[in-house]
């Protein structure tokens, strides 16, 4: 089963005087929808804007593995565990909250900073927090959580080109940049397929290149 969800349809957070603009799939803090709570181990998926100078000062986490994609301009990380780096566009960031971390999050840039967070939940709770930054991730490259259960991998088909998904029992995709056909659907920018029982799928290319994130979920 193929669930699309449009990006005009996600709920829109943030706080624009701030200078941060977020688009979320899931529920998420205010936003809460008893249907929309979470995808298989994905709590949220959330699109961040942010402006130059703008961004998210300390905050807590724990017992959740985040991912981060950097779609433009220039992130910086800062936690608790002592890591300090910037995380630039095509670069995958992993955080590991475990037992818990704080961390900062800033476009300390000086243009807007486009970036896509997703949260999982780990299959066991607690150990000690780590972060990961795996610099120009190249096309079809996987990168997995297996304390989550899942992999994630980065597609980048040229116009016309079939990429081939997994079979899984879950798969979550994003469309990042252009535009894609999926089982009978077209997906744009910040669009994403939920989909259950992946079987013999392929997503294509339409009229140019594209890009997307397809999470491989076992549960």
């Amino acid at each position: 089963m193929i669930s699309v969800h449009r990006s005009e349809d996600r709920y829109r957070g943030g706080d624009e005087a701030a200078g941060i603009d977020t688009r979320h799939a899931l529920s998420f803090g205010p936003f809460y929808d008893p249907d929309n709570l979470r995808f298989g181990p994905i709590l949220a998926c959330n699109e961040e804007r942010l402006d130059a100078g703008a961004g998210f000062e300390e905050h807590p986490h724990s017992h959740t593995e985040i991912v981060t994609w950097v779609v433009e301009g220039e992130l910086t990380h800062r936690d608790s565990a002592g890591h300090s780096t910037v995380v630039r566009a095509g670069d995958l960031a992993h955080l590991s909250a475990a037992s818990g971390v704080r961390h900062v999050e800033r476009n300390d840039g000086t243009g807007p900073l486009t970036f896509l967070q997703m949260w999982l939940a780990p299959l066991e709770p607690g150990g000690e927090p780590s972060y990961t930054v795996v610099p120009g991730i190249t096309d079809s490259t996987p990168y997995a959580l297996p304390g989550a259960g899942a992999v994630l991998h980065v597609h980048r088909p040229a116009g016309g080109e079939r990429t081939t998904l997994p079979d899984a029992v879950r798969l979550y995709v994003h469309v990042v940049r252009g535009a894609v056909a999926l089982g009978g659907e077209e997906l744009g920018p910040g669009d994403a397929a939920r989909i259950t029982g992946a079987r013999d799928l392929a997503a294509v290319a339409v009229d140019g290149p594209a890009e997307l994130l397809v999470w491989e979920l076992a549960g």
